[in-house]
């Protein structure tokens, strides 16, 4: 903890509390000590208890994944706080995890508009990689219902799984550009030269051109 504090920059953290983080390490610095430190799970527990969202994040990267229950993870989702330290949950942590399928299933049904944006980061994954028994129709009528309104992390959430669903499933794609097209999310996102717009139909047609 001495460690990080003496990494804290309070540049940074002005820059990362205009995206709702608050931790003020340097995230290279931050992936350095990690190397440095190899896997420490007893000690990653430790760190997270600290509540600090740096210490957090080196935890999430000494953990060993598998070595969690799904209410511990459970719990540290709802403890996360900001969304780097959930977002490096979910993809660091509870993506490696043999209780991934299950808190997908019940973080994507919870009343908690932030839980439930994890649980779309995750039904994202199994649309990319196993989307054998996913309702893709499905999750297409429930975007275009409601990612309009939604909280601003769930909608990024939902946007990505309606981009994902265009680029990896042609049958679905005129639709999905459809929806992207119809509510407009994210259209004016500000995206810096030489990057993907996260505007679900520039996105969608930019990946399939780069897939040939």
């Amino acid at each position: 903890m001495a460690e990080l504090a003496a990494l804290a920059d309070p540049k940074i953290r002005e820059v990362n509390e205009r995206h709702g983080d608050d931790h003020a390490v340097n995230l290279g610095k931050l992936r350095a000590i990690a190397k440095r430190l190899k896997t420490r799970q007893d000690l990653a527990r430790e760190l997270w208890e600290t509540g600090d969202s740096a210490a957090r994040l080196l935890a999430l990267l000494v953990c060993r994944p598998k070595a969690f229950e799904a209410d511990e993870l459970d719990r540290m989702l709802r403890e996360a706080r900001t969304p780097k330290v959930q977002d490096w949950l979910v993809n660091y942590v509870v993506k490696k995890s043999p209780h991934a399928e299950g808190l997908r299933v019940t973080w994507f049904a919870d009343p908690h508009p932030v839980v439930a944006s994890a649980g779309w980061a995750l039904t994202v994954e199994r649309v990319s990689r196993k989307p054998e028994g996913l309702d893709l129709a499905g999750l297409l009528d429930v975007i275009e219902a409601e990612m309009k309104d939604a909280h601003e992390r769930l909608q990024w959430a939902m946007n990505h799984c309606l981009a994902q669903i265009g680029i990896d499933h042609p049958g679905h794609r005129a639709r999905a550009v459809a929806i992207g097209e119809r509510l407009e999310v994210l259209k004016d996102y500000p995206t810096s030269p030489g990057c993907t717009s996260p505007y679900a139909p520039v996105w969608i047609e930019e990946m399939v051109r780069r897939s040939g």
